[in-house]
């Protein structure tokens, strides 16, 4: 795939994400090409007005590897646009996402930019609050069927992300570490317990998927390091849930400071 490629590939996608179409597979492309899709992708949105907020990390659920035939996390790119308060999750419109699915997550606020190689300790060193919320996750290949380098050039599966309430760790920061290695979410539809999930699903902990995605980023020629004031959300802690009109989901956190969160959709 040359540059020229990567522009037409990435100007496809963003015309599937604006309107919901279906897109075809890839046929061999490799990651690094995947990648450079998700960059002009970037370009093109911010173009036009969206800006960067942060990026969400895929597939660090270990436990669902197998069902997506996808072996290792991917991220993408979260922008105003697709970045929201819970307040916003009340009555969410399934018809803007193809085949939508809800994970529940931990996020991150970095009030200074994170490097490659650091330990978890030194990372949660440069956050300044954490929150947990819920994502939105889609797929324009249809059923879900696809290679891993088609969920990146999909931008990491990305459709929204609700955030919850911001807890600030900046003196107690130490505290958060055992925690964050050893939570549980508990996951409710219309009432009725449907998953739970632990801390250990997400690469043994949240932390851990961010230092598996500064890895990444340090050997990617396309697209730049975490940058202070970037929101970093580090996957689902369940399995991912098909949504449908009429549903109200929720949960409940175990373990870890952080309130539950509830979303319904229309």
């Amino acid at each position: 795939m040359t540059t020229l490629d990567a522009t037409a590939k990435a100007a496809e996608i963003l015309d599937a994400l604006d309107h919901q179409k279906r897109l075809a597979a890839f046929s061999g492309i490799e990651m690094p090409l995947a990648y450079a899709v998700v960059a002009e992708m970037r370009r093109l949105r911010t173009a036009r007005g969206e800006k960067v907020l942060g990026r969400k990390i895929g597939f660090t659920n270990r436990t669902i590897w197998d069902e997506y035939k996808v072996f290792a996390p991917i991220w993408g790119y979260m922008y105003d646009t697709t970045l929201f308060d819970a307040s916003a999750a009340r009555n969410v419109d399934l018809s803007k996402f193809a085949e939508p699915r809800l994970e529940p997550e931990i996020a991150f606020h970095f009030s200074r930019a994170p490097q490659a190689g650091m330990s978890p300790a030194q990372i949660l060193d440069c956050v300044d609050w954490i929150s947990h919320g819920f994502e939105i996750v889609q797929s324009h290949y249809t059923g879900w069927k696809f290679a891993a380098p088609d969920t990146v050039a999909n931008n990491a599966l990305h459709g929204a992300f609700f955030l919850g309430q911001k807890i600030f760790v900046v003196t107690s920061r130490a505290a958060w570490l055992g925690p964050l290695t050893n939570f549980e979410i508990s996951l409710y539809r219309n009432g009725e317990f449907i998953d739970k999930g632990h801390a250990r699903n997400v690469l043994d902990g949240p932390l851990f998927a961010i230092r598996h995605l500064l890895d990444l980023l340090k050997d990617d020629t396309h697209n730049p390091p975490v940058a202070a004031g970037e929101i970093i959300t580090t996957g689902t802690v369940t399995k991912a849930w098909p949504v449908a009109p009429g549903e109200v989901w929720r949960t409940e956190v175990s373990g870890l400071k952080l309130p539950g969160i509830e979303i319904g959709f229309r």
